[in-house]
């Protein structure tokens, strides 16, 4: 992936009329790059496809203003609307507006207490497994508007990848995607081709709808309704909000503030519940087509993807229903290319990786691809990790032992952190029946962490006691003793 390491602020692109035509340029190409994937995935969760679209509006400019990651695009996502559907469909449309606001208040309750910092705790082959997923998914997204289509799709769809790869070659200063809707739309127009468009994913009727009026009652039994589905939008949000903000960082060597972005994201999704009625979180794909393919790095693009849409939406909405929809296809399979991670396949990776980590990428790339949910890989993916890292650590306990010249002392050195894992290991390394009386327990390269490992340390010492041996721990450091002081004893 390409870097810009210059770091651009809103006020420099202002008076750069070259910097604002990039970032312009590079919403316009994202806001209709937004419009198929944001109509399926209306169908998806059961609503209306204009719903979608004036969500995606609100949420895209809110986010613009309020969200801790700039030329991140933020509109109505796939993985928040399969977890709407299911309650759409049990109880009715009436109940999404209830579970957006309290998924978005879960969201402002998350970024204020400073929870975003949980994100470190991803492992990077948990995030190179997320990336190459989301790749793939996107990829074989767009399949169905090529395969199986007459031979002018795919004609078209030739011209549109000839566009997307070639022009830049020639030509850096207009996005190439952009130049490929304007050149494929066009021909399709002035020579008559009639090829599946936007207008045939759902209704572009003009206009705006009003606001969203709550329409059932706020009890207990809405709440038993809606609190399962508002902890799903709320968490899936964030954490594709919060992985998309991590790899758009690398993207761009810029931070970004992963505790705005959570409280941001809150804000907009009320907002959209309010007007819009769904919910949303950060779209990978398009921020990929706003930060790779259209060099955008402000929040000016993504102000300029939400106008645009909302333009599209209003008034040019006849317009954007007759846009190819090979052609948008085709841009969408350049960026599932792009953003799979093809370092990590290559075999020679492969053969330095410990295979642990490549078991952990493969099991999130697999668990995303078969259920379509990018946080439910990830989750599968971390408690792999998890478990495996425990696995590991748990092995790393050593016992040295040093019997004194008299024979009447023995000194154990104990090497390595105690946990719960490896303070099991910990209680087999002593010779309990043929140690003599006196018996040190050095823990000075050992550090104590949980009361799994003072309960360890308690057993070790009453099955010396059970021997008629007396044991003396030394070396723990202050905060470990303090912690081995206030709970052995008592832990039974």
């Amino acid at each position: 992936m390409s870097h810009l390491t210059e770091d651009l602020t809103v006020s420099r692109v202002l008076r750069s009329p070259a910097l604002l035509t990039r970032e312009c340029l590079a919403g316009i190409i994202t806001a209709l790059a937004l419009i198929p994937e944001v109509i399926s995935f209306s169908v998806i969760a059961g609503v209306d496809p204009k719903v979608s679209l004036v969500a995606s509006v609100v949420l895209c400019l809110t986010l613009s203003l309020l969200g801790g990651r700039p030329a991140m695009v933020t509109a109505a996502a796939g993985s928040v609307a399969l977890v709407i559907g299911p309650m759409v469909h049990a109880h009715g449309v009436e109940y999404i507006l209830p579970a957006v606001v309290m998924g978005g208040v879960i969201q402002i309750l998350f970024g204020f207490a400073g929870m975003a910092r949980m994100m470190r705790y991803i492992p990077r082959s948990v995030m190179i497994g997320f990336v190459n997923a989301l790749g793939i998914l996107i990829f074989f997204a767009q399949v169905p508007h090529v395969w199986g289509q007459s031979g002018l799709v795919w004609g078209l769809f030739a011209v549109t990848l000839a566009i997307v790869l070639l022009l830049p070659k020639v030509l850096k200063s207009v996005p190439s995607p952009l130049v490929a809707i304007v050149v494929v739309t066009a021909a399709a127009l002035l020579l008559g081709y009639r090829v599946p468009d936007v207008g045939d994913e759902g209704p572009m009727t003009a206009g705006l709808p009003g606001f969203t009026t709550l329409l059932v009652p706020l009890n207990l039994q809405t709440l038993q309704i809606i609190w399962p589905t508002a902890l799903s939008i709320a968490f899936v949000g964030l954490m594709e909000s919060l992985l998309t903000a991590k790899l758009v960082d690398d993207i761009t060597d810029t931070p970004s503030s992963k505790r705005r972005e959570s409280w941001g994201l809150g804000i907009a999704n009320i907002l959209a519940g309010f007007y819009g009625g769904i919910a949303g979180c950060a779209m990978i794909g398009q921020t990929i087509v706003n930060v790779e393919l259209g060099k955008a790095r402000t929040r000016v693009s993504t102000v300029a993807a939400g106008l645009v849409l909302l333009l599209l939406v209003t008034g040019l909405s006849r317009i954007m229903a007759q846009i190819p929809m090979v052609v948008l296809a085709g841009i969408m399979m350049v960026v599932a290319v792009k953003t799979v991670n093809w370092h990590s396949l290559q075999p020679t990776t492969l053969k330095r990786m410990p295979w642990s980590e490549t078991l952990v990428m493969a099991l999130t790339v697999a668990v995303t691809v078969s259920t379509g949910n990018l946080a439910l890989g990830v989750l599968v993916g971390v408690i792999l990790a998890m478990m495996l890292f425990a696995r590991r650590i748990a092995h790393v306990i050593h016992a040295e032992r040093q019997l004194s010249e008299e024979g009447d002392q023995v000194h154990y050195t104990v090497r390595g952190p105690l946990f719960f894992a490896s303070s099991n290991d910990l209680f087999e390394h002593f010779d309990y029946a043929h140690d003599p009386k006196s018996v040190t327990i050095d823990l000075t390269h050992a550090q104590v962490w949980d009361a799994s490992s003072v309960a360890a340390l308690d057993a070790i010492e009453y099955r010396y006691q059970r021997h008629g041996a007396t044991v003396t721990f030394v070396g723990l450091d202050n905060r470990s003793s303090d912690f081995h002081r206030r709970l052995t004893g008592t832990l039974g």
